[in-house]
């Protein structure tokens, strides 16, 4: 037989018979978009809430003078979805509703929801070893749990530093662009311990990246032959052509490089607007998105007090911080408000209460002049209601 042939049959038997959690239904009555987009009302929105969209583009859109001299709040896109139906879309110069972006470390998000269809799938348990799946590794590293991974809680002594820093001391950019790029996953692995696994919240682009590297390990058991598992669990039944970018080792750069279109991000959001169902078939577990969307005890006892967002299952959360006596980080948000936060300001919010999500892509690289959540999203409120 055919080899292609034979590793296609090879993975329909273990859909077939690979046991699904199917606990749960769907929410009924929820419209969701098709392949060739969202239903829109945009012109119509343009009427009723002139106003409002004035005002959120005199504060979103203001780059002004010639571009290298980097004024004003350079946004790329603004995508809000109000109900299942697009209401507001608009892009900055050089940005089309066609036009990829790079997601920074929203990525970190989709790579928690990868590992919930895992979970969804029976392809992983959160209490599993990381060695369980990454079967090359041994000795300290498999102390590690997925949950500690998706925690933000390996251990590992990494150094999250961006612009101005040295690779020497950046571990990020190492791992990205300087000697650990060939081989990321092993240069997270080699990564010394400064606190034993599950016991110290420390935010890292290696955990997310290693959460990742999990995730298609556990799914490429399922799918034999499939070579990229995360489109046939995710993407292709959401109608996503997103690029997830790979290592020449094969490992998905889950921290950091996915490309989506703006409404594609804002799908990702509505599938967790919605329980992880999309169409009437769930992609997540029932439950996943409360408990990602709830602050995990390491980070309420660990994280440093400089942290503005609660976090969860690498979502960011609009919650108070009562053991930091915190309020909320956006204020005029409500607290039901959670969202996946990217470097230069790429957003992907979700505020259940309002059955609304908002997307923002751009290029806040100014530290201090880039774009305020809590403003930003009164003004996407007030086109919305």
């Amino acid at each position: 037989m055919e080899p292609r042939l034979l590793a296609r049959l090879l993975a329909a038997a273990a859909l077939l018979s690979a046991p699904l959690a199917l606990a749960g239904p769907c929410p009924s009555g929820v419209a969701y978009p098709g392949n060739e987009g969202w239903p829109s009302q945009v012109e119509a929105t343009q009427t009723a809430k002139a106003k409002e969209i004035a005002a959120l583009e005199d504060y979103a859109f203001t780059r002004t003078g010639k571009d290298a001299e980097r004024k004003g709040i350079r946004t790329d896109g603004v995508v809000i979805v109000k109900g299942g139906t697009l209401i507001y879309e608009k892009y900055g110069p050089g940005f089309t509703a066609s036009n990829k972006h790079l997601s920074w470390s929203v990525a970190k998000s989709f790579s928690s929801a990868l590992i919930g269809t895992s979970v969804q799938r029976n392809a992983l348990a959160l209490d599993d070893s990381i060695c369980t799946y990454l079967t090359e590794y041994s000795g300290d590293v498999c102390r590690i749990k997925v949950r500690d991974n998706l925690t933000f809680a390996t251990g590992l002594a990494w150094q999250e530093e961006y612009e101005g820093k040295q690779y020497q001391v950046s571990s990020v950019i190492s791992m990205l662009f300087g000697v650990g790029h060939a081989d990321q996953l092993k240069h997270v692995l080699s990564t010394k311990f400064a606190h034993d696994p599950g016991t110290q919240w420390k935010y890292s682009t290696g955990d997310a990246e290693l959460l990742s590297a999990v995730a298609k390990r556990a799914l490429a058991k399922q799918l034999p032959g499939e070579e990229f598992p995360f489109w046939k669990v995710m993407f292709d039944p959401m109608g996503m052509s997103v690029a997830f970018e790979e290592d020449v080792k094969g490992t998905p750069l889950g921290g950091s490089m996915v490309y989506a279109t703006p409404r594609e991000f804002a799908k990702f959001g509505y599938l967790f607007l919605h329980d992880g169902c999309w169409d009437g078939q769930r992609l997540l577990p029932e439950g996943w998105v409360k408990d990602s969307t709830t602050p995990s005890n390491v980070f309420l006892t660990t994280a440093p007090k400089t942290e503005d967002a609660l976090s969860g299952y690498m979502w960011w959360l609009n919650q108070p911080w009562p053991q930091q006596q915190k309020e909320k980080p956006w204020a005029d948000v409500p607290a039901d408000a959670f969202a996946a936060l990217g470097h230069w300001g790429q957003r992907i919010y979700v505020i259940p209460s309002l059955d609304l999500v908002v997307v923002r892509t751009g290029d806040d690289r100014e530290s201090g002049k880039g774009l305020d959540s809590n403003t930003f999203l009164k003004l996407a409120m007030a086109v919305a209601q």
